[in-house]
């Protein structure tokens, strides 16, 4: 959901206990001697927070080092920032031919492109040129109107070709100075394979929350599906919605995190490519519920960039049953 993977994120998540406000507030002793075992740890820009439900504790912590293991292979693999990643050699070879990728990172563009297309753009993994532009974490101004005016109206996605092997991918941007960006799909991509580990490790019931991007496993106290909290825009410590899930993902996109204020206009870090700066859509805030958290994560991408009308057409042809759970 995010425009890059190296700052922290846009969306903003409690895990509600009964009773309780944060997953950190949750007691170790669960229903039937079980434990609640908790991690956490910094990642992809932001805190990675793993919440494991089991009757052993060494098994549950051997099974959180599996899911934070992929954690950080999903971003040496795709992360804006590193030139050794797979989208930086795609990147460093723009308008020069193919790279090869892991399928992962193949697969993961793959489905970019799918809600790209299917968005006319609202949605883009190629929007790095605009990201670099406007540099929120560290601006204080616009870029100048020109440098805007030459990003507008673009559709960058257009210059991707994704290629998927046996063993790898071979992916090209056929356009010089274009840059894949996978910050608005590839951390619900890595919360998805976290989730996977977890149950290859026989964990059923757990939360995996990075940054935001959230899949609640199972069940948690009492037996009950996990509570999610979604924070105000304007207040940290408001909960403006809650949702129940069990085996489902949450993710939200929010301009009220990462973004400056000039001429009183505040510039926030959802990158519209089709206008070459920071979207206009109106919304503050919109959450999203998906079968994965990489769905979640490009649909709040989508529907924040694009508008809910929009939205709602593009889920009907790219992730069925996803549904829009609150915006502002």
């Amino acid at each position: 959901m995010s425009n890059g993977i190296r700052h922290p994120g846009r969306r903003d998540f409690l895990a509600l206990g009964i009773g309780a406000l944060a997953v950190a507030t949750l007691p170790r002793s669960m229903r039937g001697g079980e434990h609640l075992v908790r991690r956490q740890i910094p990642v992809m820009g932001t805190i990675a927070d793993v919440a494991v439900r089991h009757r052993d504790e060494s098994w549950a912590q051997r099974a959180i080092d599996a899911a934070l293991a992929e954690l950080r292979r999903v971003e040496r693999e795709m992360s804006f920032y590193r030139e050794d990643s797979s989208v930086g050699r795609i990147n460093a070879r723009a308008g020069g031919g193919f790279a090869d990728v892991s399928l992962d990172t193949g697969e993961v563009l793959a489905e970019a492109l799918a809600w790209a297309r299917a968005s006319e753009g609202a949605f883009d993994p190629c929007l790095g040129g605009v990201s670099r532009l406007w540099n929120v974490a560290e601006r204080r101004e616009p870029p100048a109107p020109e440098d805007v005016a030459r990003m507008a109206g673009s559709r960058p996605y257009q210059a991707l070709e994704v290629v998927s092997g046996h063993a790898a991918a071979r992916v090209a941007l056929h356009e010089v100075g274009s840059a894949v960006d996978l910050g608005g799909i590839a951390k619900g991509f890595g919360v998805d394979m976290a989730a996977r580990a977890l149950r290859d490790q026989g964990v059923f019931d757990a939360l995996v929350n990075v940054g935001g991007d959230l899949v609640a496993m199972g069940v948690g106290e009492g037996d009950r599906p996990w509570r999610v909290g979604v924070r105000s825009p304007g207040s940290a410590e408001t909960i403006v919605h809650t949702v129940e899930l069990s085996d489902e993902a949450v993710a939200t996109s929010g301009d009220y995190l990462r973004f400056f204020q000039h001429g009183g206009r505040r510039y926030h870090h959802l990158m519209d490519a089709r206008e070459g700066g920071p979207s206009r859509s109106g919304l503050q805030s919109l959450t999203v519920v998906a079968s994965t958290c990489m769905a979640a994560d490009a649909a709040a991408t989508t529907g924040f960039v694009g508008g809910t009308g929009l939205l709602a057409e593009t889920i009907r042809r790219v992730a069925p049953g996803t549904r829009v759970v609150h915006s502002i």
